[in-house]
């Protein structure tokens, strides 16, 4: 859908914006999941086999480029993979609930439990995630932007570890978290260049010492330092995710030398990027629950101004969206997108 504004093809689009570089327009970036109950049903694609098998992985992300006109594919719907591979119990659900991570029956509960298994990458959870791309990068090329996904080692240790241990470890024994995020770290460095050689373009890497359970020091503490050795490790744009209020932690983010920050609608705009200025780009941070659930496409039109009018690098959803979103919400953020850059030109 190429009008008078495009004269970059997505891929370049997404990642120029990543690198902060000049672009025709904003993109339009998904660095979680955009799968929808109706667009499982427009594909024939559905949770949960859609997880587990590449090629309905691949058809069911792939929509989100076809149908919803987004910049960026991301085929990664769920958090499970890594977890699953690492032997956590899965919770698989049905068509309309994402799977889950059954935290309340953890694997481990010492740092000298943590084990990871010679078939990390070969394993079906984590080894669909690699075919699904490579099936991707096959039928799309240098079209459009693959995004794969690896989770960071603070979100592993509350899988394999649950919430409350892992953080009361944190609280007690801060030398052993540290070494837990140590052993842990090769899970996030090995899926990651796995999926860059199965030919993804940018991966999403969700860690979520979130603003709702940690402080911004705590980022500080124990993730800063690990974050910075990823962008040395992982030779591809990053883009961390982290929910909840971020504020706190976001001149420490902006030193990590990742690519972007996908930051949550609970953060405004303007003081986003008065924190970050250049150094980092930010992506988001349409609200989900209440404006692309719950809400119509004027309302999602607004949030999408809002980013653009403060200068926000690339627009999408805060995290990923709720499965019974509507389509027609998803397709005004870049429908949005392409008015306000008219309304710009026309200006000028």
């Amino acid at each position: 859908m190429e009008t008078e504004i495009d004269s970059m093809t997505s891929r370049q689009r997404v990642l120029a914006a990543l690198g902060r570089e000049p672009v025709d327009r904003t993109p339009v970036c998904n660095p979680t999941s955009v799968a929808t109950v109706e667009l499982m049903d427009l594909v024939d694609a559905s949770f949960p086999e859609a997880n587990r098998q590449p090629e309905l992985m691949a058809r069911l992300a792939a929509t989100g480029y076809t149908e919803l006109g987004f910049d960026t594919i991301m085929p990664v719907f769920s958090i499970i993979q890594e977890s699953s591979a690492l032997g956590c119990k899965i919770q698989w659900e049905q068509k309309d609930n994402w799977p889950t991570v059954k935290m309340r029956e953890p694997i481990y509960e010492d740092v000298d439990d943590i084990n990871i298994p010679s078939d990390l990458l070969t394993h079906q959870d984590t080894k669909c995630v690699l075919d699904a791309i490579k099936i991707l990068k096959k039928e799309y090329g240098d079209e459009v932007a693959v995004v794969g996904k690896t989770m960071g080692p603070w979100s592993l240790g509350y899988h394999c570890f649950g919430v409350e241990p892992f953080l009361l470890m944190s609280l007690d024994d801060p030398d052993k978290t540290m070494q837990c995020l140590d052993k842990l770290k090769k899970v996030t460095i090995d899926f990651g260049v796995a999926q860059i050689e199965a030919g993804a373009d940018a991966l999403t890497l969700p860690d979520h010492a979130t603003g709702d359970l940690v402080s911004g020091d705590y980022y500080r503490r124990y993730l800063r330092d690990l974050h910075v050795e990823f962008v040395d490790r992982i030779p591809i744009p990053l883009i961390l995710h982290i929910c909840g209020r971020t504020v706190d932690r976001m001149e420490y983010i902006a030193q990590t030398g990742m690519s972007a920050f996908h930051y949550d609608s609970k953060n405004q705009p303007q003081e986003s990027i008065d924190i970050t200025q250049e150094r980092i780009s930010l992506v988001g941070n349409i609200n989900n629950p209440e404006t692309l659930f719950a809400r119509g496409p004027e309302e999602v039109r607004q949030e999408v101004y809002n980013n653009l009018d403060a200068g926000v690098q690339l627009v999408g959803p805060e995290c990923a969206i709720p499965l019974q979103t509507a389509i027609e919400n998803l397709m005004e953020i870049p429908k949005a997108v392409r008015d306000w850059h008219k309304e710009r030109a026309a200006q000028n």
